[in-house]
């Protein structure tokens, strides 16, 4: 039976700080809404891809920042899945879309630099389009270095910084500042597979691709291995 289970703060073991409550406030839910039409073009864009990253997924899945939960339909039928979601406002339309699945999730409320997880408890972490806005990029992959297991996956799909020298880069850089304060921190002009390569994982491919969406058509995929 499909369900939806809401879980508090926990003991994580982590040297970080602490995990925090999801955030709510008029303009949160603004953005929650905007990423149900965002999400859905996004998601025919790049569905090949999930469905061969996600799709052979097993054990507990930790997805960082699921916003309205268009992942869910990709993973299969017996991972066990766990969001972390800063924002609170995200909860009810990706509540909608674990029942209209079937599906039933765990929810946390919290950012992917301070996961509300033991060391070593988890067997695959997953972001799609979070590393663009996360604060700190080299915390953040250390959270999610120390809650895998060893052998387990960091599974990405993020949008970048386009190559550099590029007319893109520059309109990329340009924008950044304005669109991080209207955009809820994205800056499309991150360097992301930098931050990735330089994480400590035993193992890292990543492929890069480019779909049709303007300053944010650059994109990376892959996964890091612990």
């Amino acid at each position: 039976m499909a369900g939806v289970r809401e879980i508090g703060r926990v003991d994580t073991g982590s040297t970080e700080s602490k995990p925090l409550r999801a955030k709510r406030g008029p303009w949160k839910l603004f953005y929650a809404w905007t990423m149900t039409i965002i999400a859905a073009g996004h998601d025919a864009m790049i569905a090949e891809r999930k469905r061969a990253l996600l799709g052979g997924l097993h054990g507990t899945v930790v997805e960082v920042g699921p916003g309205t939960g268009p992942n869910l339909a990709y993973y299969p039928p017996d991972v066990r899945w766990i969001g972390v979601e800063p924002n609170g406002h995200m909860n009810g339309f990706l509540e909608k879309e674990a029942r209209r699945l079937g599906r039933t999730i765990e929810l946390h409320g919290g950012t992917v630099e301070a996961l509300p997880f033991a060391g070593e408890s988890v067997d695959h972490v997953v972001s799609t389009l979070v590393f663009c806005s996360v604060d700190d990029q080299a915390r953040a992959l250390r959270e999610v270095w120390r809650v895998l297991k060893p052998g387990g996956r960091f599974v990405f799909i993020e949008h970048v910084a386009a190559a550099e020298g590029t007319t893109l880069l520059r309109l990329q850089s340009v924008m950044a500042p304005a669109w991080r304060l209207v955009a809820d921190g994205c800056r499309p002009d991150r360097r992301t597979w930098e931050a990735i390569s330089s994480a400590g994982f035993g193992a890292v491919e990543i492929e890069r691709f480019h779909v049709s969406a303007g300053p944010f058509g650059p994109h990376i995929a892959g996964y890091a291995v612990k």
